[in-house]
């Protein structure tokens, strides 16, 4: 009997401890933040709209920078444009000093002719203004004009301007028999049309001749 004592008695201990450990608690928890008070709260609006404050002052600050920027960029895209304008205007007025001085030794040369005209014989006188033509020719030469090739070409509308249909059995339809007014071209562009007369098929003429009545 006093050996099952102690087997008896050990889960009642057990059993004993067990309601001492749950009623154990854990450590209280933090306690919570209490609120902050109206002078800490306009502490922090303060903090607060001194950060905004100094955001839009820097924000002022930039676009200001901006602006000033803007405005010396087109300040100086202004100065460029009137400065390439005043270049393009001198280059122009140049080129044209050097034209108006080779046709005033042109007509320096046309003015002596007229001058001696009347001591001039016949042949001297044709001389001086083959001389003076070719002076000119040899002038706007220089400057880039092409005589357009007119007498046994194709007619051309883009280089010919057709003021006569002549009847000619000989020769193909639309071809330049005479040149009336020369015509040029300043490189690939056509500056003057030349003025030329163009064959014609016998009864195309009649035709033109009957519209024209």
């Amino acid at each position: 009997m006093a050996a099952e004592t102690p087997q008896k008695e050990q889960p009642e201990a057990t059993a004993a401890a067990a309601p001492a450990e749950s009623t154990e608690t854990p450590a209280a928890t933090a306690e919570e933040q209490p609120s902050p008070t109206p002078e800490e709260r306009i502490a922090q609006l303060e903090a607060q709209l001194a950060d905004l404050a100094a955001q839009l002052a820097q924000a002022r600050q930039e676009a200001r920078e901006n602006w000033d920027k803007f405005v010396r960029e087109r300040a100086d895209l202004e100065n460029f444009r009137k400065r390439r304008e005043r270049e393009i205007a001198d280059r122009v007025l140049q080129q044209k000093k050097a034209l108006l001085n080779k046709l005033l030794e042109v007509m320096d040369n046309l003015d002596r002719a007229l001058a001696y005209q009347d001591s001039l014989d016949r042949q001297g006188l044709q001389q001086t203004l083959r001389l003076v033509a070719w002076q000119m020719n040899e002038l706007i030469r220089s400057e880039g004009l092409t005589p357009v090739p007119t007498v046994g070409e194709q007619f051309n509308p883009y280089i010919h301007e057709a003021v006569e249909a002549v009847e000619d059995s000989e020769k193909p339809e639309g071809i330049v028999v005479e040149e009336v007014r020369k015509g040029y071209k300043l490189s690939d562009e056509t500056l003057r049309p030349a003025r030329v007369k163009v064959t014609v098929a016998a009864s195309n003429k009649e035709r033109e001749q009957q519209g024209e009545a």
